[in-house]
This record gives C-alpha cells, structure tokens and sequence, in this order.
C-alpha cells in the first residue's frame, strides 16, 4: 500500500513536499517513482529513485525544480517541489518500480495558483 500526503494550494514561487508512506512489500529494495496527472490530462512520469537513493531520474519538465529522496529507514519517498509553476497543477502519485506503471497510491492533489 502507498499512502500520499503533503499536497494542497500555494501560491506560483512557492514550495511544497510531497510524501509517500510504503508497506506491505520490502521498500529498501524497491525503485520508486512519482507520476502526476494534471486535470483533464495524460499520466506524466516526472521522477524515480533507484532503492538505495543513489541513482535518479528527473523530467526535463521539472528538473532544477523538484528534487527525488527517500528514507529507507521510515519507509517513505518524497518529492520537494520548489518554484512551483500554474502548469505543476496535477494529482500526484508515489508508485512502485521505475517508470509510471506501478502499483500506485491514491494520489494528493497539488494547485498551483498564479
């Protein structure tokens, strides 16, 4: 099960850190990615972490900005969201394995108002 937490309303400029908390299955060995789906649009692939934090991907659509970590000892993947952008506005989802077809969470909901 992953659970997301951290979402809500900010303001362009502003920051956010998202959290997803893992169990049921060994989190320590697991790649993990964000995903976030912007309304009324496609599923976008934005980050993942290889299982022991070294190796990541970030999107070119949000590189500089977001940073990918995790803290195998709580089991729990974050996404810190800097400068946050109107167009970062999405349903943002913690999923299991590399890449955005996982088992996911059931999302946090990130607006981004200019």
């Amino acid at each position: 099960q992953l659970v997301e937490s951290g979402g809500g309303d900010v303001q362009a400029g502003g920051s956010l850190r998202l959290s997803c908390t893992a169990s049921g299955f060994t989190f320590s060995t697991s790649e993990m990615s964000w995903v976030r789906q912007p309304p009324e649009g496609e599923p976008e692939w934005i980050a993942s972490i290889a299982s022991g934090g070294v190796a990541k991907y970030v999107d070119d659509s949000v590189k500089g900005r977001f940073a990918i970590s995790r803290d195998n000892t709580q089991n729990t993947l974050y996404l810190q969201m800097d400068n946050l952008k109107p167009e970062d506005t999405a349903l943002y989802y913690c999923a299991k394995g590399w890449g955005p077809y996982g088992l996911r969470g059931q999302g946090t909901r990130v607006t981004v108002s200019s």
